[in-house]
C-alpha cells in the first residue's frame, strides 16, 4: 500500500485512512500470485544502502549481510582499499562494502547482463559509479588481487526444495549449484588464493549444512578458515585466508 500511494510505510502507519489507490490492487494480485514483494516494489533495503531490484536477478536476503559483518570484523579499524564481488548480481555486496568504506574502490563481476545492467544502475544512482566498475566475468576475476574478497555464489542443491516465489520468480542461475550444491564452490576455492592480497580475506556465504564442505574445499587449496554464523545462529558465511 506505501508503494502504492508513493510513500514511507512509517508516513501510512500514521495515517491509515488514506483511500486504495488503483495500483494498489494490481500490486495485491501479484503478491497473492507469490511474486516477490521486492519484484513489486522494485527495490531492496540492504545493509545501509537501497538497491533496485528487477526480475531475473536474484533478490538480496538479509543472511547475506553477514558478509559485511564479517568483513569489517577482519579488518577492524584498517580498511580494505580494493574489493572484488563474484557473481555481483544487483551490485549488494560490493556497493554495500562500497558505502561502509568511503575510501575503497571496487569491482562486481558477473555473467548474467540482466545482473549487470542493474548492478550498474544501482552504482550510478547511489553516488558510487565512479568508485565501482561492473564487468562481465567468472569465478576467476579480474586477474589482480584484492584486499576484499565477496561471493555468494549459487549454492542450492537441485534436488532441494524451495518455496514457490523463489523457484517461480528468481533465476535459477544464481540459486542451484548441481546435485549437492558445491560445483560453483569447487571452482571457486582454488582460484581464491591468486586474487588476495597480503592480508586479505575472501569471504564466501555457504547454506545452512555446508560448512563443513566448503571448509574442506578452501584448505585443501591452502587457506586459513574461519566461520561466521547470521543473527538466527546459522552458519553462514567462511572468511577465508
Amino acid at each position: 500500500m506505501a508503494h502504492a500511494l508513493g510513500i514511507e510505510r512509517s508516513a501510512l502507519l500514521l495515517d491509515l485512512d488514506r483511500p486504495a489507490p488503483a495500483a494498489f490492487t494490481q500490486f495485491a494480485e501479484r503478491r497473492a500470485r507469490q511474486e516477490p514483494v521486492a519484484y513489486i516494489t522494485g527495490v531492496r533495503g540492504f545493509w545501509t544502502i537501497d538497491l533496485e531490484v528487477v526480475p531475473g536477478v536474484l533478490i538480496p536476503r538479509a543472511d547475506s549481510e553477514t558478509l559485511i559483518e564479517a568483513a569489517a570484523a577482519h579488518f577492524g579499524s584498517r580498511a580494505p582499499a580494493r574489493v572484488l564481488d563474484l557473481g555481483t548480481g544487483s551490485g549488494a555486496l560490493l556497493l554495500a562494502a562500497l558505502d561502509q568504506w568511503p575510501g575503497a574502490t571496487g569491482v562486481g563481476v558477473d555473467q548474467s547482463e540482466a545482473a549487470l545492467a542493474i548492478a550498474r544502475e544501482n552504482a550510478e544512482r547511489l553516488g558510487m559509479a565512479a568508485r565501482a566498475r561492473i564487468i562481465r566475468g567468472g569465478w576467476d576475476g579480474t586477474g589482480e588481487r584484492y584486499d576484499l574478497i565477496l561471493c555468494n555464489p549459487p549454492y542450492i542443491a537441485k534436488s532441494e526444495a524451495l518455496p514457490d516465489e523463489v523457484v517461480r520468480y528468481e533465476p535459477a542461475s544464481a540459486l542451484f549449484a548441481g546435485a549437492d550444491g558445491l560445483d560453483d564452490y569447487r571452482r571457486i576455492a582454488p582460484l581464491l588464493p591468486g586474487q588476495l592480497a597480503p592480508g586479505g580475506a575472501a569471504i564466501l556465504e555457504i547454506g545452512s549444512t555446508q560448512a563443513e564442505a566448503v571448509t574442506a574445499l578452501l584448505r585443501a587449496a591452502g587457506l586459513t578458515v574461519a566461520l561466521r554464523r547470521d543473527l538466527a545462529g546459522r552458519p553462514r558465511a567462511l572468511v577465508a585466508t
